[in-house]
């Protein structure tokens, strides 16, 4: 892999020194310039670095990341750039500007050095031509998507002078210290996922205006309905800004005159009246939706592009829609929408149709293939399915019948395929229409597939919950499949039935998963129906059974590695704790959270965060009430970390923990970190004389919930909730210094969960997030 530690970002603006950041994120020195200004030669750069230092979302894992940042400008600065290994160019989207940039910095590029340019759709191969010729291979554009932190695409685009090698190593590189999907792009208007995304929005459009549907009701079909993201059409273009979607259509437009849909990029009128009142999206916080206060409360609106006027929102709901949420597989709800017969129905189809078809016809002029058209939209617009990928869904035999049927024009390379990606004896292959035969998708030694795996007969026990994966190597993993990952009794069975194979028949254990999040949580629902029925004896059941699993997975006599990511909340955090260490996704927002539903963790997480800080004060021979009382808050404020890095500081990752930034490399990470764990493994015992921090701490704790409770910032009954978790924590009602155990621990923790959920409050607070999914404050 090619050894970057130094980058310069030339151009400040939210592009550049988010970009910046991100590199900070990855721990690479980063020089970020702009104009000088006359008053302050750096200022443009400083309050590009302020400005991200308040985005929101954050663009830092930490604040203090931003350190790694170095600030200057191009009159005094660009001759720094030759100590540099990677040269970006981030400055505003126009030809001229680009090139005038480009030749200042020639004198001042080391040739070993790579540069590149961070543009949405000008061509490279124009730019190259004014560097000079040993320049030129080193050349490249590296587009990453707003917001940098979190969109996962990069296209990168070589020019005819790009070294092959160069471009190879760049990806790489991007791919596994930026954590980028990497997306493969032809030097043409838009590159891919623009091209697609932009072009199935105004599609989408066209027939909006034909099949008299409103903005609104577009959205409701447009978005997860269709297998993709959830700010759907308009949301998306709101987020992007009217503007810009705009300027990028009637970019395409101009450039694409051979395109046989070229019309379709054709702005409408009433998106150039939005644009000319300044109806921009959430930049001018009005755009094709608003928000506004009537009489203390908000009140949402959409344009309604007839009227020209923004109408009280009417949340459409359709039958198709509706029948589609009850199926949790995503493809085969697809299939069923699209087979319905209602007004949705049929602008999903219409919609989608075109769209598959326009991206069937861009192949090999935008890309190779159809995994790097998928990957484009799933990495670029948060599709959870790729055009392509779509057609699966639907069918390729039912879509060409029904287009053949409706006249409609499409590739014929469809013709005579069953599907566009199959899966045989563990590989994965996808039809390349050009060669007219399937190829193998190549993956990186570092991508671990559970669905290549499961299909290769890797599963060596399974239950509706859970089940057990054979990675090779001598390490299993335990993959949840249930709906949000939520912990049940199938996956408590699985755990105990995972860490016995484990310990039997190899080295160690993974717990991990490749769906949406690692873990919601406990099912809820099954506790609510306990409590509503008045069986708190089955409820302690459930708890003891959970906080069994728990220790289980910390005393197992082989390691066992939790790969956490997106959401791990509550029971899945608690399961991550108990493990012997955890390889946690950069984007990894887990916490403790059960007083958001009335209820304190109860499947060991309690126990676990008391232990910590009482191990914590012993190494440092030191009182543990301040140790105790971090842990405290971070169960009493439900904290959820907004980034891997900052469970660090939270106490929830410790030494020997690690952060994997490429999501595709987290399976792999872990298990290698199985395998180092497991050849000097030595098996714990639970903990006994521990020195318990005392009824005095406790009492500490209340007075400040009591205070908190007066100034009205928390409820009674949160002082409450409060209190159960602080006696937990401080080891009951013992004098300070009492020898306690942590089966002591476990006993005080479902004692406490138990008294919770005898709170008629607690049951309202289930109910509201299993009804509305937002917390209740009562």
């Amino acid at each position: 892999m090619r050894e970057i530690n130094k980058v310069a970002v030339l151009g400040a603006g939210v592009m550049g020194s988010t970009i910046a950041a991100h590199l900070a994120n990855a721990g690479i020195e980063t020089l970020l310039l702009d104009l000088p200004s006359d008053d302050d030669p750096n200022k443009i750069a400083n309050v590009g670095l302020s400005a991200t230092l308040k985005a929101k979302p954050a663009a830092f894992y930490l604040p203090e990341y931003s350190s790694f940042i170095k600030v200057g400008n191009f009159r005094d600065d660009l001759a720094k750039v030759k100590d540099y290994d990677w040269v970006i160019e981030v400055v505003v989207e126009r030809m001229d500007i680009k090139k005038a940039l480009l030749n200042q910095l020639i004198p001042h590029l080391n040739p070993n050095s790579v540069f590149s340019s961070n543009t949405s759709g000008l061509s490279i191969n124009e730019m190259s031509e004014v560097l000079p010729e040993n320049l030129r291979k080193n050349f490249l554009i590296t587009h990453f998507f707003n917001p940098p932190r979190y969109m996962r695409l990069l296209e990168i685009v070589p020019s005819k002078y790009s070294d092959p090698q160069i471009v190879k190593e760049m990806a790489e590189f991007i791919s596994h210290r930026l954590g980028k999907g990497i997306v493969y792009a032809k030097d043409t208007p838009n590159f891919v996922a623009n091209r697609i995304g932009v072009y199935s929005i105004f599609n989408g459009i066209k027939h909006m205006l034909e099949m008299g549907l409103t903005v609104e009701e577009v959205d409701a079909i447009a978005g997860p309905a269709t297998a993709r993201a959830k700010s759907a059409a308009f949301r998306t273009s709101d987020l992007v800004g009217t503007d810009t979607m705009v300027h990028v259509a009637n970019n395409t437009y101009d450039l694409l005159k051979d395109d046989d849909e070229r019309e379709i990029f054709k702005v409408p009128e009433f998106l150039n009246y939005m644009v000319e009142k300044k109806l921009l999206g959430n930049k001018t916080k009005q755009g094709f939706y608003k928000r506004e206060k009537v009489d203390g409360k908000n009140v949402n609106y959409y344009f309604d592009h007839n009227k020209k006027e923004y109408v009280l929102s009417q949340k459409p709901k359709f039958a198709s829609i509706e029948m589609g949420k009850q199926i949790d597989d995503k493809v085969k709800a697809l299939k069923a929408l699209i087979t319905a017969n209602d007004k949705a129905a049929q602008y999903a189809w219409k919609n989608i149709r075109d769209t598959i078809i326009y991206a069937a016809k861009r192949i090999p002029e935008i890309a190779d293939d159809v995994v790097n058209i998928d990957n484009g939209m799933k990495w670029g617009f948060n599709w959870e399915l790729g055009p392509f990928e779509m057609l699966d869904a639907i069918g390729v035999k039912y879509f060409v019948d029904r287009c053949e049927k409706e006249s409609i024009k499409f590739p014929e390379w469809l013709k005579g395929i069953d599907r566009i990606y199959k899966i045989e004896n563990g590989k994965k292959y996808y039809y390349d229409c050009v060669g007219k035969t399937y190829k193998e998708l190549d993956l990186p030694k570092t991508q671990i597939s559970l669905e290549l795996l499961k299909s290769a007969n890797k599963v060596v026990d399974k239950n509706s919950g859970a089940s057990l994966i054979d990675l090779g190597d001598g390490v299993f993993c335990l993959e949840f499949h249930t709906k949000m990952n939520a912990i049940g009794a199938e996956i408590v069975t699985m755990i105990n039935k995972s860490l016995a194979r484990a310990q039997s028949d190899g080295i160690g254990l993974v717990i991990a998963n490749q769906g949406k999040l690692f873990s919601a949580g406990a099912n809820l629902m099954l506790i609510a129906s306990l409590i509503a029925e008045g069986d708190f004896a089955q409820v302690s059941q459930a708890v003891k059974t959970f906080q069994k699993a728990s220790m289980s997975i910390k005393y197992a006599k082989a390691p066992v590695v939790a790969a956490p990511f997106n959401l791990t909340l509550g029971g899945g955090c608690e399961i991550s704790l108990h493990s012997d260490a955890i390889v946690a996704h950069a984007e990894t927002y887990m916490g403790l959270v059960e007083v958001g539903v009335g209820l304190i963790p109860g499947g060991g997480g309690t126990k676990e965060m008391a232990l910590r800080a009482i191990e914590e004060a012993a190494l440092y021979s030191t009182d543990a009430s301040a140790f105790t009382f971090k842990a405290f808050q971070n169960i009493a404020m439900a904290k959820v970390s907004m980034s891997a890095d900052e469970l660090f500081q939270l106490g929830y990752l410790r030494r020997g923990d690690s952060i994997t930034m490429n999501i595709d490399n987290l399976i792999f990470d872990a298990k290698q970190k199985v395998i180092a764990l497991s050849a000097n493994y030595r098996p714990q015992k639970p903990k006994e004389n521990l020195s318990a921090p005392g009824r005095s701490v406790a009492a500490s704790v209340k007075a400040q919930l009591w205070n908190m409770k007066m100034g009205g910032y928390i409820t009674e009954y949160e002082e409450y909730l409060g209190g159960l978790i602080a006696n937990v924590m401080t080891g009951g009602d013992v004098p300070a210094g009492t020898l306690i155990s942590e089966e002591y621990l476990l006993d005080l923790e479902r004692e406490a969960f138990l008294k919770a959920c005898g709170n008629k409050k607690t049951l309202e607070r289930i109910q509201h997030m299993l009804k509305t999914g937002k917390p209740l404050r009562n």
